[in-house]
């Protein structure tokens, strides 16, 4: 059996089964990627639910983890020659998910390194600018009596939908017909977007055509399905 007390992360949410995968994390965004993931790939894993609103992240437990503070992180007693290690940043979990178990992303060169590529537009551009719409729209910014930040948001959103829009036009999936963690990266950012943040109208969404349907095809696989409510909520 797997010795994980060596990670301080343990003794503030202990692990039943040591030998699995240790997922900590919430159904944000960011979040879902790895249980999508995690789902997709049929791995034993042992989710734990991260009280964001409780600032359960800037805990000295989950700080020994990751030290930005963030959602979210894994431990995998079954790491690279078989030593555990710990591991933050979704698009990097993703990443590594991915090359250790040799599914979502492809092995010719190049695709590989464009499906790399897509998964660091969703981490650079579509996230950061899809969470400050949601902020301004929708939680505490929306009471600023100053709408350019969020005029400048809705923009930049608009614009980055374009670019998927144009991506998916001729193809079911960012690379084509094989799903990979590039659609992994962007199902959660994508669905909420047009729900959770309401921000459908603002975006113009109902013009696109490929993305909604991409996200369709996306939300229509089981997996997609169970990750998005993983971990449930506290």
């Amino acid at each position: 059996m797997s010795d994980l007390s060596a990670f301080p992360i343990t003794r503030r949410w202990p692990a039943q089964h040591p030998d699995r995968l240790q997922l900590y994390s919430l159904p944000t965004p960011n979040g879902v990627k790895v249980s999508i993931m995690l789902e997709e790939l049929g791995l034993p894993y042992e989710p734990h639910a991260i009280n964001i609103m409780a600032d359960e992240t800037w805990g000295p437990e989950y700080l020994s983890l990751n030290p930005n503070g963030k959602i979210p992180a894994i431990l995998d007693p079954d790491g690279p020659d078989g030593k555990p290690v710990a591991l933050w940043e979704s698009g990097a979990i993703l990443l590594y998910l991915a090359e250790k178990t040799g599914k979502f992303l492809p092995k010719d060169p190049i695709a590989r390194i464009e499906t790399i590529q897509w998964v660091f537009f969703q981490m650079a551009a579509v996230g950061p600018m899809f969470g400050q719409l949601g902020f301004f729209h929708k939680f505490a910014g929306k009471d600023y009596e100053d709408k350019r930040p969020r005029d400048r948001y809705v923009a930049e959103s608009k614009r980055l939908l374009g670019v998927l829009e144009g991506r998916l036009a001729d193809r079911p999936f960012i690379m084509g017909d094989d799903y990979t963690i590039a659609d992994i990266a962007l199902i959660g950012w994508v669905r909420n977007l047009n729900g959770f943040y309401d921000a459908g109208e603002l975006v113009d969404y109902a013009s696109l055509k490929a993305v909604p349907a991409w996200l369709e095809r996306c939300l229509a696989r089981p997996a997609v399905q169970r990750g998005l409510e993983i971990p449930a909520r506290p």
